[in-house]
């Protein structure tokens, strides 16, 4: 109860002193790549409908309160468009290419991956359009993606031919083609108010996944303070964020000597990725 009223003053600042010294592999967070690829960039969409069993910790009431910060940073709209042009398209969201990542579809029709896929005539564009879009002759809407961590990109959101699709509107861009099609557009915004919300509630910190069986961070955090986790990375083999509220005195402690040991500040590296 003293720890939870904040009245441990002293113990703080010895646990401080002990996390500051903590020796774990930290690594700074990459920023998202100039990538066609949807899934190369990190999830942040994933914030806009965060389900509470996304957070793991003791206490219901702390996950809970950590989950409500955490989905005010990114808000999703959806837009219709009357007519959408498909050389604004830029990206899709088929599967990542394991080997290397492409800035733009030009790119991607140019490598090896897009080989057997010659466009040469009109008649070869509309067969790997139809391809992607299988409802063209019938009139299709196209379902759009864009994140403004991502820049102006716009995504294609089917996960189906997508090599052709992008062969098909490179050539559309180096014949002039117009093509347009009616859209249905999801926005997702990381949020400026959002971001200052959790920026004065909580530490969030990166944490590798060694930390987790590490006898002397563990020793620290399993005192009774408050905390939360959040898995969002960890899909794609990065790290774990670790949620500490700065209202109470040893999770402040512990947050503050964390980023002495070079824990990356998650708030900062977000706030980084907001536009200018």
């Amino acid at each position: 109860l003293a720890q939870r009223l904040g009245l441990g003053r002293s113990g703080s600042r010895t646990l401080l002193e002990q996390a500051s010294r903590l020796r774990l592999p930290f690594a700074a967070l990459p920023a998202p790549p100039d990538s066609i690829c949807w899934h190369d960039g990190p999830p942040l969409q994933r914030l806009a409908e965060l389900p509470r069993g996304a957070l793991s910790g003791p206490v219901q009431e702390d996950k809970a309160a950590a989950h409500a910060v955490l989905r005010s940073l990114v808000q999703q709209h959806e837009r219709s468009i009357d007519e959408f042009d498909l050389r604004w398209i830029d990206g899709h969201s088929g599967p990542a290419s394991p080997e290397q990542s492409f800035r733009t579809f030009e790119e991607y029709a140019a490598a090896p991956a897009c080989r057997s896929i010659r466009l040469i005539s009109y008649k070869d564009f509309s067969r790997a359009l139809a391809l992607a879009l299988p409802e063209l002759s019938s009139g299709t809407t196209l379902q759009l993606r864009q994140a403004n961590w991502r820049g102006e990109r716009y995504f294609w959101s089917g996960e189906q031919a997508t090599a052709q699709f992008a062969c098909a509107v490179a050539y559309a861009r180096r014949r002039g083609l117009l093509q347009h099609f009616p859209a249905q557009l999801s926005e997702y915004r990381l949020s400026r108010s959002g971001l200052a919300q959790l920026d004065s509630q909580y530490h969030i910190l990166a944490m590798p996944a060694q930390a987790w069986s590490d006898a002397r961070f563990m020793r620290l955090l399993l005192t009774g303070m408050p905390y939360a986790r959040l898995h969002l990375l960890r899909d794609s083999g990065g790290p774990e964020f670790l949620l500490l509220p700065r209202s109470q005195s040893d999770a402040d402690a512990l947050g503050e000597g964390l980023r002495l040991a070079g824990a990356a500040d998650v708030s900062a590296w977000l706030r980084s990725l907001l536009p200018d």
